[in-house]
C-alpha cells in the first residue's frame, strides 16, 4: 500500500500546472505534461490538497513538500473568480490561466458557468483539512472557506409545508442557462440566481458532504439530515424504482423518515442512486460515519462493500470487484456501479454491455430476466474506498489486478479496466487518485484525513444526528468476504 501511495502521489504532482499550482482534471497514463486536460474543478483542487496531507502523514513526502504544494494551490485558488454573494466557486476553470471556462476545451461547446453544491462541498472539506493542519496556511485557507455559505443552496420548502426541513439544490447559475432552471435566492443576498430544477433528495449519495458542512457551520438546520430519503416509499406510486424497499416508519427532529432498505443476494442495505462505491463511501473519507452512527452508517458501509464483493466475485464472476463512476476503457467517462444495489431503474451497470438487473416491485411490477454479465469494468479507486471495512479483501483484489491485468502504470492503478477484454483506460483522474490517497492516508496514517477534518464544532453538530438513527440494516450479516 505504501508503494501504491507513492506512485499515486506521482500522478497528482504530474497533473499540477506550475503556472497556477492547480491540478488538471486528468492526465494521460504516461504522465506527460502535454496530456494534462485543459480544465479543472473545485473538487480536483480540493483533492490535491487533502492528498498532500495524506501523503505527508503516510511518509510519502516531507512536511515541507506538502506545505509547498498546498500553498501553491491556495495561491491559485485565491486568484480564481467566484460568486461573491454565496462565496462559492465555479465548476470549471482553465488550470493554466485560472480563467472561468465559457467554452469547453475539448469540443468548443458553450459552457454556462455553474456553481455546484457538491463540488463546493469537496473544496470546503479540503480547506477545513488545510486550515486545521498547516499553521502557515491557516489564515489563507480560512479566508477562502469563511465566505462559503451552503445555505445559498438550501430550499426550506422542498419537502412541503408540513415537513420542518428542506433539501439542497444541485447548484445554480448566475447567468441564465439553457434548459430547466428555477429563479430564486434562498439567502436574499445579491441578485436572484437560476437554480437547478433537481434537489439532492436521497441520503446515500456524495452530496451529503455539503449537507454536513452546512449543518456544522449553522447554515442549514440539523433536521435537514433527515429530510433526504433512505429509500423512496414502498407504494405502487414508486414502482418505477429498481426494487421494492422493506422498512419501517419513524420520526427524527419532527421529520417523518421511511427507514427503507434493498436486498441483493441476501445482503440488506440502504442503497445509493447508482449502486456505486463513490456515492456510498467518499464522504466517509472525512466524516467518521461508521463510528458516529454505529446503527446507521456503521451497518450500511460494510453491507455496501459486501454487496460489491458479492457482485464481482460470485454473481457476475468477473474475478475482481470495485465499481464506481470512472473512465470508460473504450473512451470517455461512464457511471459504473452494481445495478442491483442502486435505486436508478436504468442502472449504473458493471459491464460494457450495460446488463440490466430488474427485481420487479412486489405485486406492482413484474421483474425482468436474470442478467448475463459481460465485459465487467472495475475501478481501482472503488476498492480503496472499502479499506476500513474489508482490508484483506481489498489488498487481495488490488494485488490480483496488478498481477493479472494491465492495470498499473507510473502513476499507480490506471483509472478503469474492462477485465474480460483486457481493455484499459490508461489515464489518471484527479478525483479518483485523490480518493485513493485519502483512503490510504486514513489506513496508513492513523485516520489522517478524518483527524484533519473533524473539529469539535463538526462533531457536536453531526455526531448526535448520526447516533440517533437506526437504518433498516441488520446488525450482523454474513460477510461476503
Amino acid at each position: 500500500m505504501r508503494t501504491y501511495a507513492r506512485d499515486t502521489w506521482r500522478s497528482m504532482v504530474a497533473m499540477v500546472d506550475p503556472a497556477t499550482g492547480l491540478p488538471a482534471d486528468n492526465i494521460g497514463g504516461d504522465l506527460a505534461p502535454a496530456s494534462r486536460s485543459a480544465y479543472t474543478s473545485p473538487t480536483n483542487i480540493g483533492g490535491l490538497m487533502w492528498s498532500a496531507v495524506a501523503a505527508r502523514d503516510i511518509g510519502t513526502i516531507s512536511r515541507r513538500e506538502a506545505s509547498k504544494v498546498v500553498g501553491a494551490a491556495l495561491d491559485g485558488l485565491s486568484d480564481l473568480d467566484r460568486h461573491d454573494d454565496s462565496g462559492m466557486f465555479y465548476n470549471w476553470y482553465d488550470p493554466h490561466t485560472g480563467a472561468v471556462l465559457h467554452t469547453w476545451p475539448e469540443d468548443g461547446n458553450v459552457v454556462t458557468p455553474f456553481l455546484s453544491s457538491v463540488d463546493n462541498g469537496w473544496l470546503a472539506a479540503a480547506l477545513l483539512v488545510v486550515r486545521n493542519t498547516f499553521p502557515e496556511h491557516r489564515a489563507q485557507a480560512a479566508a477562502l472557506l469563511t465566505p462559503m455559505d451552503f445555505g445559498f443552496y438550501y430550499n426550506p420548502a422542498a419537502r412541503g409545508p408540513d415537513i420542518p426541513a428542506g433539501l439542497l439544490r444541485g447548484g445554480f447559475w448566475d447567468t441564465q442557462p439553457p434548459g430547466c432552471s428555477v429563479v430564486d435566492n434562498y439567502r436574499d443576498r445579491g441578485p436572484d440566481v437560476w437554480y437547478t430544477c433537481n434537489h439532492y433528495d436521497i441520503a446515500v449519495t456524495e452530496p451529503r458532504i455539503a449537507s454536513y458542512l452546512g449543518i456544522a457551520f449553522g447554515q442549514i438546520p440539523p433536521a435537514h439530515y433527515f429530510a433526504t430519503q433512505r429509500t423512496f416509499p414502498d407504494t405502487c406510486d414508486w414502482s418505477w424504482l429498481e426494487q421494492k424497499a422493506v422498512g419501517f416508519h419513524t420520526t427524527h427532529l419532527g421529520v417523518p423518515v421511511f427507514e427503507g432498505a434493498f436486498t441483493y443476494r441476501g445482503i440488506q442495505f440502504v442503497p445509493s442512486w447508482g449502486g456505486d462505491m463513490f456515492e456510498a463511501l467518499m464522504p466517509d473519507l472525512f466524516v467518521p460515519e461508521a463510528k458516529w452512527g454505529p446503527r446507521s452508517w456503521g451497518r450500511n458501509h460494510p453491507a455496501t462493500v459486501a454487496g460489491q464483493i458479492e457482485h464481482g466475485l460470485r454473481d457476475a464472476k468477473y474475478g475482481y470487484w470495485g465499481f464506481s463512476p470512472a473512465s470508460d476503457p473504450f473512451g470517455g467517462y461512464k457511471a459504473w456501479g452494481v445495478d442491483a444495489m442502486g435505486m436508478d431503474p436504468g442502472g449504473y451497470p458493471s459491464d460494457v454491455e450495460a446488463s440490466n438487473y430488474d427485481a420487479g416491485f412486489g405485486d406492482c411490477r413484474a421483474g425482468g430476466p436474470a442478467p448475463t454479465y459481460g465485459d465487467g469494468v472495475v475501478t481501482p479507486h472503488a476498492a480503496f474506498l472499502a479499506l476500513p471495512y474489508a482490508k484483506r479483501a481489498v489488498v487481495d483484489n488490488l494485488a490480483k489486478m496488478r498481477a493479472n491485468l494491465d492495470a498499473y502504470g507510473p502513476g499507480g492503478f490506471y483509472d478503469a479496466i474492462a477485465v474480460r477484454s483486457g481493455t484499459v483506460a490508461k489515464r489518471y483522474l484527479a478525483l479518483d487518485q485523490s480518493m485513493i490517497l485519502g483512503a490510504l492516508g486514513n489506513e496508513l496514517g492513523h485516520d489522517s484525513v478524518r483527524r484533519a477534518f473533524v473539529t469539535p464544532q463538526i462533531e457536536r453538530a453531526l455526531r448526535p444526528l448520526m447516533a440517533m438513527e437506526t437504518f433498516n440494516v441488520p446488525a450482523r450479516q454474513e460477510a461476503a468476504w
